[in-house]
């Protein structure tokens, strides 16, 4: 991540002094070739100049886009001027190519045929009650469907995720679709390699997804090409090259597994070894992973083939990865896997919105679990919001971080919080990788998704929203045990260095950039 943070810090300066150079060398050899109007020449220049600032300023103005974005960028182009302008112009982009665009809509049209919701609208709101309303708008282009016939368990450690995920793995008969955002050599990976490789020889076809810069300094550029001589289809995602473009921004950030298309995993968790505590470098590392049994599984398993087609010039057959048939569950409630994206592949601010609609119909609590409280005014103004009307709202962040700026950013927004009556809580064994709510036990999302504003504004993400399954209970026996283990700060915790706290709120303002 140092290398590539280095690389674009040259890549940029060099995209500076390229706009330095123009409009310099452009001024001075008009001045040069028409002295006598070099007053007019510098005139000129100065008023391009202002035009460019302010024709760019009025665009920032009226973008659709995040209004806390639109603040750093206009001070940016402001202060910078030109140069400003520049930098807005190659990094404020988040889209896709049109490429992966037409192939993206593509690959979804083909996907709908093996999709059927277990729930009509009308069903869902009487089966569901408030909760019908926060289901329905996850809905991304009729994708993001309702399963029932699904078993749920929830791992509350990395330690309790990974024995079953082997398990799982050896028991596989067809295929096994793994999509991550970080691999890491290690004990962890290595043993799921070593049953990879044994199932290829046994005739079950392995494909794996792996993000480039979320595997640097973890993997070697090229290793990709050593699984695939093993006979596992593997890419690597958005691949990085060294060129300023806010084309990086568009990370993998999902952790997906699926089985058959009858088992599927998903959560915090990567596959390296700090996520099931072998080394320790932010001391114990808690994170969670949800598996899912049954129809359910479709909902995974369109994600994966989704992303894993998005570079391909011909969508492939998908018929061969769904079952027929699945065996009847009961006992279990409903479950929901969802992606998240940037624009326009996906909805603007899904997750974000789901969020905002658990908070508003919550009656009792709502829980959360995040490593970064990175957020905007709307999911602030929603937490004091839910505990002005007698919610209580809780927050476990980590106390030992892995990114100190993030962790300042975090501890940012500790004073309004507590001061609107949100409990916010620091886990103190260590560093809290799950991303995790949970709301009058009936409600809950166990996923990736991070919050803050790379989270739900750039990456690809994916989570399960869950209603009154037996994972919801899992899940708030997880919150309960690990608030015992956490420290809630105080206003005297979050007011302790008035310098710091200036340091973070300029922070704060361009968070959104990052």
């Amino acid at each position: 991540m140092f290398f590539v943070a280095l690389t674009i810090l040259l890549m940029f300066l060099v995209d500076v002094l390229v706009v330095f150079s123009f409009f310099y060398f452009a001024e001075q050899a008009l001045i040069y070739f028409f002295p006598g109007l070099s007053s007019v020449v510098r005139f000129l220049f100065a008023f391009l100049q202002w035009f460019f600032v302010v024709a760019t300023v009025l665009h920032v103005v009226n973008r659709d886009m995040v209004p806390e974005s639109k603040i750093p960028w206009i001070l940016c182009i402001v202060v910078l001027n030109v140069f400003g302008v520049a930098i807005y112009a190659v990094f404020s982009n988040n889209r896709p190519s049109r490429r992966q665009r037409r192939q993206f809509a593509l690959v979804g049209e083909q996907s709908r045929k093996f999709l059927k919701s277990s729930l009509s609208e009308e069903d869902a709101a009487r089966e569901m009650g408030r909760w019908a309303y926060p289901s329905r708008a996850l809905s991304c282009k009729g994708l993001n469907l309702v399963y029932d016939n699904t078993k749920t368990e929830y791992f509350p450690s990395g330690e309790s995720f990974f024995s079953r995920y082997l398990e799982d793995l050896k028991g596989a008969k067809q295929y096994i679709f793994m999509e991550y955002f970080i691999l890491a050599r290690g004990k962890m990976w290595d043993a799921i390699l070593e049953i990879l490789q044994q199932k290829v020889k046994e005739g079950v076809e392995v494909r794996v997804v792996y993000d480039d810069i979320g595997c640097m300094g973890k993997l070697r550029a090229g290793y990709y090409k050593k699984l695939r001589k093993m006979g596992i289809e593997c890419r690597k995602f958005n691949p990085f090259v060294p060129v300023v473009s806010n084309f990086h921004n568009n990370r993998d950030h999902r952790k997906i597994t699926v089985i058959d298309g009858k088992i599927g995993y998903t959560g915090g968790l990567n596959l390296a070894d700090e996520y099931i505590n072998e080394t320790h470098p932010f001391g114990y590392w808690k994170d969670a992973a949800i598996r899912l049994e049954g129809e359910g599984v479709r909902g995974l398993l369109i994600l994966f083939l989704r992303l894993f087609n998005i570079r391909r010039k011909e969508p492939e057959d998908f018929s061969p990865y769904f079952p027929e048939t699945y065996e009847t569950i009961e006992g279990e409630g409903y479950v929901q896997p969802y992606g998240g994206g940037p624009k326009p592949l996906y909805e603007k601010g899904i997750a974000e919105n789901l969020y905002l609609d658990i908070l508003a119909e919550a009656k009792r609590y709502v829980y959360i679990m995040t490593p970064y409280l990175i957020i905007d005014y709307r999911l602030r103004s929603a937490m004091i919001s839910a505990a002005a009307r007698g919610v209580d709202v809780r927050i476990v962040v980590p106390h030992i971080p892995d990114k100190k700026t993030a962790f300042a950013l975090t501890r940012s927004n500790y004073l309004a919080l507590i001061k609107g009556g949100v409990k916010v809580y620091e886990f103190t064994p260590g560093f809290i990788h799950a991303k995790n709510f949970l709301a009058d036990d009936d409600a809950a999302v166990v996923g990736t998704i991070n919050l803050d504003y790379r989270s739900l504004m750039h990456h690809y993400e994916n989570a399960v929203f869950l209603y009154k399954t037996k994972a919801n209970e899992q899940l708030k026996a997880d919150f309960e045990e690990t608030f015992e283990q956490s420290a809630l700060q105080t206003e005297e915790d979050a007011k302790k260095s008035v310098v710091w706290r200036g340091v973070c709120e300029i922070a704060k303002v361009f968070a959104p950039l990052f």
